[in-house]
This record gives C-alpha cells, sequence and structure tokens, in this order.
C-alpha cells in the first residue's frame, strides 16, 4: 500500500498543528511557529484568534540523506514509486488567557490533499484526493515560574478527530484504503508536552527556544504512530515600525511507526528548516504573517517524499 508520513505543526498555543500508508513514508517538518505574541508568550487577558494557511508540494522523492530520481526505477517494480503529494492546509486557532499565567488553545486543521503514486507491482498512476478536518489539539499554558511570564510549560491532548477510512479514487488502487499517513487522522490520541523561553538580547532584538514532544497514548485498529519532537529557535527585530522581521530555526525528529497498517521501514526522519518571515501590524488587533521554510538537512528512513519549500500566510486577531 502506498504511505506517507503526516505533517503536523506544533504551535504553541494559537497557531495550528497541521497535518497526513500507499507503501513509502514521508515526513515533512512543519515545526512552524508564526507569531510569538498569539503562542502563548502573550500575557494580556481574553481571546486571541487565527487564520493560517500552509502550502507544501511533497515531490522530491529520497532515501537517507539523497534525493532519488524516479528515472532509476522500472516498472512495475518491487516498491512503490510516490509520485507527489501536494498539501494545502488552513489551520483555525482560538486561545483564551484566563491571566497573565494561565491559558488554553484548541488548534484544529482542515486539509486538503491530492496525492499520486504508483504502487509495488502497478505500472500506472492510483490517486487520492483527501479534505475535511483533521485531529483537534487541546492545550493548556502555565507561564508563572518567573515575574516576565518568560518561562512557560505546555501540556494537552491530539484528539482522533479526524477520518482515517478514505479509499483511492483512481488507477489500479481504486477503492484500497489509504494508508494511516495519508489519512486525514491517526485514530489514535497523543500526549502533548512542550516547553518554551522567550526574552530579548538588546532593546531592538528579541528571541525564543522552544520544544514540543508528541507521544502517541495508543494504537487504533494496527496503527500506531511514531513518537515526535519539535525543537524550535528564533530571532526577531523590533525597530522597523509595523513590520518585524523574523528569522526561525526549526528541528524535527520522529520515530518509526509501528503496527500491522504501519509502513514501519519508510517512517521516520531527521528534518532542520530555516524559515525567514516577516510580522505585520494592519491595525491595533489585527496582525499578519508570511514565511517560507527552506530544508537545510533532511533524512529520512526508507523511501520518502520531501518538499523543497513550505509555505505559511495567516492572520491573528486580539478580541
Amino acid at each position: 500500500m502506498p504511505s506517507i508520513r503526516r505533517c503536523s505543526s506544533f504551535a504553541l498555543a494559537a497557531a495550528l498543528a497541521a497535518p497526513g500508508l500507499a507503501a513509502a513514508c514521508s515526513t515533512c517538518g512543519c515545526s512552524l511557529n508564526s507569531d510569538w505574541s498569539s503562542q502563548g508568550y502573550a500575557t494580556s487577558l481574553g481571546w486571541h484568534l487565527s487564520l493560517r494557511e500552509d502550502y507544501f508540494n511533497q515531490s522530491q522523492l529520497r532515501s537517507g540523506a539523497d534525493s532519488v530520481s524516479r528515472s532509476s526505477f522500472a516498472y512495475p517494480a518491487d516498491e512503490e514509486v510516490q509520485r507527489k503529494t501536494i498539501n494545502w492546509n488552513t489551520l483555525l486557532g482560538a486561545d483564551y488567557s484566563f491571566s497573565r499565567y494561565w491559558g488554553l488553545s484548541l488548534q484544529l486543521p482542515y486539509m486538503d490533499r491530492h496525492h499520486q503514486t504508483i504502487a509495488e507491482g502497478d505500472t500506472g498512476v492510483s490517486s487520492s484526493h483527501a479534505r475535511g478536518i483533521g485531529d483537534l489539539r487541546v492545550l493548556a499554558r502555565y507561564q508563572g515560574f518567573s515575574d516576565d511570564a518568560g518561562i512557560g510549560l505546555q501540556f494537552g491532548l491530539k484528539l482522533p478527530t479526524g477520518r482515517f477510512k478514505q479509499d483511492f479514487a483512481s488507477g489500479p488502487q481504486a477503492g484500497e484504503l489509504l494508508d494511516r499517513g495519508l489519512q486525514l487522522g491517526t485514530g489514535t490520541t497523543d500526549a502533548l508536552l512542550g516547553v518554551y523561553k522567550f526574552g530579548y538580547l538588546t532593546d531592538s532584538i528579541g528571541y525564543f527556544g522552544q520544544a514540543m514532544a508528541q507521544i502517541a497514548l495508543d494504537a487504533r485498529e494496527h496503527f500506531r504512530p511514531g513518537n515526535s519532537l519539535n525543537l524550535n529557535l528564533g530571532l526577531r527585530y523590533l525597530d522597523a515600525g509595523r513590520f518585524t522581521p523574523q528569522i526561525q530555526l526549526n528541528l524535527h525528529g520522529e520515530q518509526r511507526e509501528s503496527g500491522v497498517q504501519a509502513d514501519r521501514p519508510n517512517s521516520g526522519a531527521v528534518l532542520a528548516y530555516l524559515s525567514p518571515g516577516i510580522g505585520v501590524r494592519i491595525t491595533r488587533r489585527l496582525d499578519a504573517f508570511a514565511f517560507v521554510q527552506l530544508p537545510v538537512y533532511q533524512h529520512v528512513n526508507g523511501l520518502q517524499l520531501e518538499p523543497r519549500r513550505l509555505w505559511s500566510l495567516g492572520l491573528q486577531y486580539r478580541l
């Protein structure tokens, strides 16, 4: 069966986590913090709402740290050769600060994913097109460890709200069940645990560091996703008027998935992205942002698809 690793976006609070077995698995490193002021770092009370759009085309076939040419395969092949996976993820977030130190966020992705692959033993392309909500994330935070609320802890759950029963729509695999990495959800409940630190290097330069772990608490219908860890470091320049230039280093590590429905040999990866971006103050309550994530290191297990770049655009509104 054809397989793509699900992509998850671990935003610290009000930005959403986005997601994605056909037989080779793919992992994308989408651990982007799209705006610090709305991701658990804000000390103002009340609601923060966010809307974010992510686009990435997983078109580069990779094995280990190297790219692989599809022309090197003769069909029918003895393994799946994925063609491409085009992802449009809409990320909806609602964050509420109860006090300077306590807050809660809800994060829900809506995914539109088109996938093409040539399965093991086939000579024709099989396609699928998945649309719908993904897995809901609920995150609480506490940032009362210091007077400036600059150190915080996050904890919560990823809940199995996304469907995982979609079939291929066309080609030799039409009617066959997609592997779990291509489904809208994993079907599992996962624990989320994170820690972050932010502050200022100078009056003009702010920084942050953040780590977020996702740990599967159960298996569902013979599938258990691999545990993962995201590490993010960022700098931003504060003296450019309504514009805020930013740059991040996003690191993502994921273990192999397991279970009868898993594609264990082609799952798991270590990825690093450099992410320049800019924030824009539109009104007193409304902000916009834009980022591009550029891979600087990619090492995958087995044969997987990876994107050459990822784009993120979004808005945040403070009620």
